[in-house]
C-alpha cells in the first residue's frame, strides 16, 4: 500500500513508499538533499519497517530537532499504526 508522509522541519517536503508484504518499497522523498536522500532509498529498500524506524528515529540535523530521515521514520510509525488497524 502507498503511503506519504508530509515532513515537517526539513528541506524535503514528503516521502512516498510502499509497505508490501511488510517490507518496504519505492522510497521516494521530494526536495532536500537529492543524493543523500536517493542514499537512504536504497539502503531501506526491502527492509523491514521497524527496524529502519528504530535505525533512523532520533537522527537530528542541522539542531532543528528532525531530519529528513526522522521524518520517515515518523512516516513509517504512521503507516504501521493504519497497517495494525486494519489488521
Amino acid at each position: 500500500m502507498k503511503y506519504v508522509h508530509y515532513n515537517q522541519g526539513t528541506c524535503s517536503r514528503s516521502v512516498s513508499f510502499d509497505i508490501e508484504d511488510g517490507k518496504i518499497h519505492n522510497v521516494v522523498f521530494e526536495g532536500g538533499c537529492n543524493g543523500n536522500l536517493k542514499a537512504i532509498s536504497k539502503l531501506v529498500e526491502g527492509q523491514d519497517p521497524q527496524t529502519v524506524i528504530d535505525i533512523l528515529k532520533g537522527n537530528e540535523c542541522g539542531g532543528r530537532g528532525t531530519s529528513c530521515a526522522d521524518q520517515f521514520a515518523k512516516g513509517l510509525e504512521g503507516a504501521l499504526k493504519k497497517e495494525a488497524e486494519k489488521a
